[in-house]
């Protein structure tokens, strides 16, 4: 039984390691492909407009919950300790730092990410991605690099949009529950808030889009066994990509606070 879970576990391993080590060549392709013409900014905008346009909504909409939720859930305890004037405190920085980024990642992962693989895995089951190479068109170039940078561009504003939208939920909170004056609650904000704050939130969400973004384009060109490979493809790439976001950013917050103790 021992023997058999060490086999099994380490074939895990393996193929984390191998999968990794895949997306790491692909992304390396695409890196190079960006600054190799033609340049077509006009593939990268109608990408960009189905990533930020098209998930502004509901990304939107789970801040703003998000946002009352914890003003909630803090005052559950703050107000045992007649302290629920530091309650705008905690949604700012909780928000700005990890919940916004994070929150907003995993929803475009799950949207946009799954999008993309059925979208290039329908693509290569009916060989199209084929054609494009028969026509001397690199399918990473035509295809991979536009979603990449879209992603990468449009996240950190999405999350940016979700930092506010989450504010304005604890907002309603705070002033029409928790009786917090409007003045108060935002110079309260103000002043728990550094750039460093926003910046190393909205620094994460560039590699997060990344990894949505080369997650499910990998998927989706190693689609095998017609449909329902497709269908198990896009349930791989979403799962994939909240793997890999939660674990780049246990990464990046731990980086920056034990070494820049931000």
């Amino acid at each position: 039984m021992l023997n058999y879970l060490a086999t099994f576990s380490g074939g895990i391993v393996f193929r984390f390691f191998r999968y990794l080590g895949e997306i790491t060549l692909l992304l390396g392709q695409t890196l190079y492909l960006i600054f190799v013409p033609p340049f077509k900014g006009s593939r990268v905008l109608i990408q960009a407009k189905r990533v930020g346009p098209g998930s502004f909504l509901i990304s939107a909409l789970v801040a703003f919950f998000i946002g009352m939720i914890m003003a909630l859930q803090m005052a559950y305890q703050m107000t045992k300790l007649s302290a629920e004037i530091y309650i705008p405190n905690v949604i700012a920085v909780s928000l700005t730092r990890e919940l916004a980024p994070v929150l907003t990642a995993l929803i475009v992962a799950g949207r946009i990410g799954a999008g993309i693989t059925a979208e290039l895995g329908s693509m290569t089951v009916t060989e199209q991605v084929e054609a494009l190479q028969a026509f001397a068109v690199n399918p990473v170039k035509y295809l991979v690099v536009p979603r990449f940078l879209a992603l990468v561009l449009m996240l950190p504003v999405l999350t940016i949009f979700a930092d506010l939208v989450g504010l304005v939920g604890g907002f309603i909170i705070c002033v029409f529950k928790l009786s917090i004056s409007p003045p108060l609650y935002f110079t309260m904000v103000i002043e728990s808030l550094e750039l460093k704050d926003i910046f190393t939130g909205l620094f994460k969400t560039i590699f997060f889009g990344a990894i949505i973004a080369l997650v499910g384009c990998h998927q989706g060109l190693n689609v095998k066994s017609g449909a329902e490979g497709v269908g198990l493809s896009t349930t791989t790439s979403v799962v994939v990509s909240f793997i890999l976001i939660i674990m780049a950013d246990c990464l990046f917050t731990t980086v920056f606070y034990f070494i820049f103790q931000v």
